[in-house]
């Protein structure tokens, strides 16, 4: 199990090649960067200007919730290795926010393991935004598109 959340930015290389070095049996990793973008997203085509954006988190409650996800991914799937990496503080835009991967024999298993995570980690995981823009800062409320990705998961069996 690897999950961290922390302020400091992460090297997605060094990250990758840690979670498969030395397992012969690996024959793919999937990954999600997720970064911050310079843009709002909108109703319609754009958005405000976003120039940084702030995470929060709960201590503890978020490191026992990323392993309940993990262990979720890992029940569902034959994986070799998941990591979960997501920071909180103040991000400017182009900045790496989240890295989640997975290793498995096989690569539809890490694919839609890696698609899992990212798709509950944006409905479960307990972080809060706030975009800086140039009309102020505001809190980025939870979009019922992340619900409705999240939900598919919840028809398919493990």
């Amino acid at each position: 199990m690897a999950i961290r959340v922390q302020a400091e930015d992460f090297d997605v290389g060094a990250e990758l090649a840690a979670l498969s070095d030395g397992n012969p049996s690996i024959g793919g990793v999937a990954s999600f960067v997720g970064l911050v973008r310079d843009m709002a997203k909108g109703d319609g085509a754009g958005g405000d200007a976003v120039s940084a954006m702030t995470l929060e988190h709960y201590p503890g409650m978020t490191e026992r919730q990323l392993a309940a996800i993990e262990a979720e991914a890992r029940a569902r799937w034959p994986l070799d290795g998941v990591l979960i990496i997501h920071r909180y503080g103040r991000l400017l835009a182009g900045d790496r926010i989240v890295l989640a991967a997975c290793a498995s024999a096989h690569r539809a298993a890490a694919f839609e393991a890696c698609w899992f995570l990212m798709d509950w980690l944006k409905t479960k995981a307990p972080f809060w935004k706030q975009e800086e823009t140039p009309a102020g800062a505001r809190w980025v409320a939870a979009k019922e598109e992340d619900d409705q990705a999240a939900e598919r998961w919840y028809k398919r069996a493990p």
